[in-house]
């Protein structure tokens, strides 16, 4: 069970008790006056309001020095470690500020080592920034842009839908399963994301142009799912050729199966955002080059 707080009881006052601190580690009110930027007779107003909160006589006035009394030697210990405990918290949330919340939208298929290294490296290099990372499906992303839920996205289109501040070949693969291939059969079992999902409709075109006839046999909006599907045998699909695993196989023209070639990657800010998102902007970019 937690513990409640009772009512009326009498919340020590910080400011008092670092005034008792203060008198005690000096010994003298007049001291302690000088310390604190007061005024003697004002140290003394605080040390009785203190005793009547505490009901107990705190300090021994002597003649020429003050000292605590048993209740006040008590009262001392939990002062100090409330003080403590109060300028620890201060120091907390002094810490290092958070100049910006930065939303990021990534693909699944983008999250992998190299996207979370980057970002871990430009997380220590601007401690001030607060990531947060949404990966989904390309339309999703899009849409939480427009919508203003995201600052900054790394997305897959088909190419010039829109404009961005970077833009890359999405090149694409057929990939049929390596130990159980489906690509033979009549008809073409295709394994696709859900409708209006991406390289689905690419697909059909190809495969009608193509002259094949041909059906869905799985349909997944998770690209693991697609993956998985493929290298189990279930059907033919078209990805992006950094989704291709040691568990599939790729098909060429000369097995019938036509270069696709309509999508591309796309990084969209707006034209107003902040430096330390355009600062991360630039170094996705980069990440794109290298994995090109």
């Amino acid at each position: 069970m937690g513990i409640s707080a009772k009512p009326n009881r009498p919340l020590f006052d910080l400011d008092l008790l670092r005034v008792m601190v203060t008198v005690a580690d000096s010994g003298s009110f007049t001291a302690a006056a000088a310390r604190l930027h007061s005024t003697q007779s004002t140290i003394s107003q605080k040390i009785r309001r203190l005793e009547e909160m505490a009901g107990h006589r705190l300090l021994e006035r002597g003649n020429r020095e003050i000292g605590p009394t048993d209740a006040g030697t008590a009262l001392l210990g939990y002062a100090r470690r409330m003080l403590a405990l109060n300028d620890g918290l201060l120091e907390t949330l002094a810490g290092p500020e958070l100049a910006l919340t930065l939303r990021l939208g990534v693909p699944e298929d983008f999250v992998t080592p190299r996207m979370t290294a980057t970002l871990a490296a430009f997380s220590r290099h601007y401690p001030q920034v607060k990531l947060e990372v949404t990966s989904g499906l390309s339309r999703d992303l899009a849409t939480g842009y427009d919508h203003g839920e995201l600052d900054l996205i790394l997305v897959k289109q088909r190419r010039h839908s829109r404009a961005g501040v970077a833009c890359r070949p999405e090149p694409l693969l057929w990939l049929d399963s390596a130990s159980n291939p489906a690509w033979q059969q009549e008809p073409l079992p295709l394994v696709a994301f859900p409708p209006r999902g991406l390289y689905r409709d690419d697909m059909i075109a190809a495969v009608e142009q193509a002259g094949r006839r041909w059906r869905i046999s799985f349909t997944c909006s998770s690209l693991s799912g697609i993956q998985g599907a493929v290298a189990d045998g279930l059907g033919v699909t078209l990805l992006p050729a950094r989704a291709r695993t040691p568990a599939h196989r790729v098909l060429a023209e000369e097995d019938g199966f036509a270069t696709v070639d309509t999508m591309e990657v796309v990084i969209l800010h707006r034209p107003t955002a902040d430096p330390l998102v355009q600062a991360l902007a630039q170094q996705l970019a980069v990440l794109l080059d290298d994995a090109g």
